[in-house]
């Protein structure tokens, strides 16, 4: 008589069944994502907004968006007098929380109250000139000057 072999199939998992998605038994249910609906935006985020005023101001050829209470660094002013007081009547666009005036080019009769904090320098720029075969080169350096202001009010 012949001896019979027996086989024995051990359940070692492939790369592609390891991959598959998981089937719900009926033991097992599987697990559904919780739908939540789109939140609408709360009413202290709006009434922010309503009562948030801003204006655009025009400086030293450029434009700035600014709001009460903002400190940035605009071009310099002369004379640089810390902690006086500056107006600027060059006002493109204000907003006051419910209407917003458009100037052509300018708003009559707004104007941005400001602080004047002190003047700083910004970081260093390296100018190069420089010639090929000639044994050319320049070397200059360059820090602008701002002055940093902080804004008081929009009128």
């Amino acid at each position: 008589m012949e001896k019979e072999k027996k086989t024995t199939k051990t359940s070692k998992a492939t790369p592609k069944e390891a991959t598959k998605k998981k089937v719900a038994t009926p033991e097992k249910p599987v697990k559904e994502a919780k739908k939540t609906a789109p939140q609408k935006a709360s009413a202290k985020k709006t009434a922010k907004r309503e009562s948030e005023v801003f204006g655009v101001i025009q400086t030293g050829g450029k434009q700035y968006l600014v709001r009460p209470g903002e400190t940035l660094k605009i071009e310099k002013i002369v004379p640089p007098g810390k902690g006086d007081t500056l107006v600027f009547e060059e006002v493109l666009l204000v907003f006051d929380g419910k209407d917003v005036k458009i100037g052509t080019p300018y708003v009559e009769g707004a104007k941005v109250t400001a602080k004047i904090e002190g003047d700083e320098r910004d970081k260093k720029i390296s100018v190069i000139r420089y010639k090929s075969k000639t044994r050319q080169f320049k070397k200059k350096g360059h820090r602008q000057i701002h002055t940093k202001i902080t804004i008081v009010g929009i009128e």
